[in-house]
C-alpha cells in the first residue's frame, strides 16, 4: 500500500519545506492544500494540489479519510483550535503538526487519551524549534545520571527563510508575561528580558539573547526532572533585537493584542529582513546545555547546532519523524512532545541521513 500524506499549509515556507524533505527520503504520494494554488508552486511527481479551506469540515473530513498521515502546517496557531488532530484521531490517521504556541499545545494534549485510545500516534511541535531543540536536550540529558538545569537558546539570522507567519508568531509572543519553571516553581517572566549572550558555533559566534516564549518551556518540564528550564531567543543582526526589545517593552499589551497591528509589524519586519538577508544569511544555531551529574561530578553537557536555512532544518525536523512513522519505525499512540516520542538512536540516525551535524560535549564543572 502506498503512503500518502497531507500537508495542510503546503504551499508555505515550512510547509513547503517538510514537503521537500518528504521528496527526498520517501516515496509517499503528498497532497498539499491551500486555499487557492500560488504562482511560486512547483510540483514533482508525487505531489498534487488540493483546494481546501481549513474551516470546510467537510472538505477536510473526505481528505483526511484518503491519506494515513496528516501534517499540520497552516499557522499561526495561536488563532487554531485542535479540530485537525480530533478529526484525525477519529478517522485513526497519524498526525503531526509545526505548531509553536502554548495555548494550541495545551488544546492539542486533551486529545491524549482519546488518541491512545484509537492508536493514533500524534506528535506536536515538531521541526527545529520546538522540534529538533526538544530531541537535543533529550540527547543531552542521557549523558548525565541527575538533570538539574536545561538553558536552550535559539539565534536565527535574518527571517531565517521563513515567511510572515513566522514572524507572526514572534510578535505574538511578546504581549504579555508568561510562567517559567525556575528553582521549582512556576515563575512570570517578561518576553524579551534578561539579556544574555551566547558564543554559538561559526559562523555566529556570539549573539545576544533574551526570554522567549516557546512550547518547549512548559513540555520539558513534564519530560524531565529538573529545577530549572531557560528558553531564549535572538535574532541575528543585533540591531533586530534592539527593534524587538522596544516593540516588547515599550509597546503597550493590549495594541500588540490587535491582530492588525501584529500584521502591519510582520510585514513591515519581512520587508526588512528582505534587505538583510542578503547580508546576514537565514540561518539558525541551537545551543542546548544541560547541568546536571555524572556519577558524583558536577558537569554540564552542551549540544550544538548550525544550519544555514532556518525553513530547510525545521523541513528537516518533521519530514525526518513523518518519515519514521510512515516506516513503521515510530509508533507511540495518543498526544505527545517530540522529546517524549521520539528516541535519541532514531533523532541522531534521522538526523545523520540529512547530513545534519549536531556536536555534543561534555564538561566538568569547576
Amino acid at each position: 500500500m502506498t503512503d500518502r500524506v497531507l500537508i495542510l499549509g503546503g504551499q508555505g515556507r515550512i510547509g513547503s519545506s517538510v514537503r521537500q524533505d518528504l521528496i527526498a527520503h520517501t516515496q509517499a504520494e503528498i497532497t498539499i492544500t491551500g486555499r487557492h494554488r500560488t504562482s511560486e508552486t512547483a510540483f514533482s511527481p508525487q505531489v498534487q494540489f488540493l483546494t481546501l479551506d481549513l474551516a470546510d469540515q467537510d472538505g477536510l473530513r473526505s481528505a483526511i479519510a484518503s491519506h494515513n498521515l496528516v501534517i499540520h502546517c497552516a499557522g499561526p496557531f495561536l488563532y487554531r483550535d485542535a479540530s485537525v488532530l480530533k478529526t484525525c484521531i477519529e478517522m485513526g490517521v497519524n498526525y503531526l503538526d509545526v505548531s509553536d504556541n502554548r495555548t494550541f499545545m495545551q488544546k492539542a494534549f486533551a486529545y491524549h487519551e482519546q488518541g491512545a485510545a484509537a492508536g493514533v500516534t500524534a506528535i506536536i511541535n515538531t521541526g527545529v524549534f520546538p522540534g529538533i531543540s526538544n530531541s537535543m536536550v533529550r540527547q543531552a540529558i542521557e549523558q548525565l545520571d541527575l538533570p538539574e538545569k536545561i538553558h536552550l537558546s535559539y539565534g536565527v539570522a535574518g527571517s531565517g527563510g521563513a515567511g510572515v507567519t513566522v514572524l507572526q508568531t514572534t510578535f505574538l509572543g511578546l504581549s504579555e508575561p508568561f510562567e517559567a519553571w525556575i528553582d521549582n516553581q512556576w515563575q512570570k517572566v517578561k518576553p524579551y528580558s534578561d539579556r544574555e549572550t551566547i558564543d554559538f558555533p561559526e559562523p555566529y559566534g556570539k549573539v545576544g539573547v533574551y526570554w522567549f516564549e516557546v512550547p518547549e518551556t512548559a513540555t520539558l518540564v513534564n519530560s524531565f526532572p529538573v529545577k530549572t528550564v531557560i528558553t531564549k531567543f535572538g535574532s541575528i543582526p543585533d540591531i533586530y533585537n534592539h527593534l524587538t526589545w522596544i516593540t516588547a517593552h515599550l509597546f503597550p499589551s493590549a495594541w500588540l493584542r490587535k491582530p492588525q497591528n501584529i500584521e502591519y509589524l510582520s510585514q513591515l519586519s519581512y520587508r526588512m529582513t528582505q534587505i538583510s538577508d542578503r547580508f546576514s544569511g537565514i540561518g539558525v544555531a541551537i545551543c542546548a546545555q544541560v547541568t546536571g551529574y555524572k556519577g558524583n561530578q558536577p558537569v554540564t553537557v552542551v549540544s550544538t547546532l548550525v544550519h544555514e536555512n532556518t525553513a530547510v532544518a525545521a523541513g528537516a525536523g518533521t519530514g525526518s519523524i513523518a518519515q519514521l512513522i510512515l516506516a513503521g519505525q515510530l509508533s507511540k499512540p495518543g498526544v505527545w512532545p517530540v522529546e517524549q516520542a521520539l528516541s535519541t538512536e532514531l533523532f541522531e540516525q534521522a538526523m545523520q541521513h540529512r547530513n545534519i551535524q549536531i556536536y555534543l560535549q561534555t564538561n566538568p564543572l569547576t
